[in-house]
């Protein structure tokens, strides 16, 4: 593992199910992601994918095999210390925006500051700032019903960097919105790879937008079928 691998999978396997009913979703996979890369995965239906991300996100564990977060062996920790690892260091975007409703853009992404008990004044210049960076300047007070489906993605981008996590894992982030949102939000998270060293691992099932990202990893029946540089990433016209 070289020293600056961020994530590090093992001979992972995941599992559900037993005798007959038994189910690999992942079946010894080994995989290595640096800090910086940006990392798009992909393949079809029950592939692995999506277990995958779950455990590189720390939501769930190997069955067999280790996975390694900042060098931290994260599939032996308990729920409370995965959680409280998620909360230092990973950031999440989902396909939905996942906003609070009745609740302005500011407000929404200054939940996570919220739970690490940060005062109040603090959470609110941090939330601009990370609005700022993420072009929704005069947009803070806006609820998500008065912004476009792009706007939400950039609030909800927003929520998952305000604490400057070394991490952000991305579910299907363009999977709501029309083509040309879907480019706008995917060079955003270019400029954030790129401009601020922010590592990105992002599940999608759309070659133009894993174009992106600088490496593809493709999943195929629980084992990586093929895993690719992608020498000229896409950029918007």
């Amino acid at each position: 593992m070289a020293a600056s691998s961020l994530i590090h999978f093992d001979k992972v396997w995941k599992t559900y199910g037993e005798g007959e009913a038994r189910v690999n979703a992942l079946a010894g996979v080994d995989l290595t992601i640096e800090k910086g890369e940006f990392v798009s995965i992909m393949g079809p239906s029950g592939s692995g994918k999506s277990t995958s991300m779950n455990i590189i996100g720390c939501l769930d564990t190997p069955s067999e095999g280790t996975y390694s977060f900042m060098d931290v062996d994260a599939g032996r920790l308990d729920r409370n210390r995965r959680a409280l690892l998620r909360s230092l260091y990973i950031g999440f975007v989902f396909q939905g925006y996942n906003l609070l409703a009745r609740t302005t853009a500011a407000e929404n992404v200054e939940l996570p500051l919220i739970y690490r008990g940060v005062a109040a004044a603090e959470r609110r210049s941090l939330a601009m700032q990370a609005l700022a960076q993420v072009g929704l300047e005069g947009r803070e007070h806006h609820t998500p019903a008065e912004l476009s489906g792009g706007q939400q993605q950039r609030v909800a981008i927003a929520r998952a960097i305000v604490t400057r996590p070394t991490l952000l894992v991305a579910d299907e982030p363009t999977g709501n919105l029309d083509t040309a949102r879907s480019h706008e939000i995917m060079e955003l998270m270019t400029q954030l790879n790129s401009d601020h060293g922010l590592t990105i691992v992002m599940v999608t099932h759309e070659a133009d937008i894993a174009a992106y990202a600088g490496r593809t990893i493709h999943f195929l029946d629980g084992k990586v079928a093929a895993d690719l540089r992608n020498t000229v990433r896409r950029k918007a016209s």
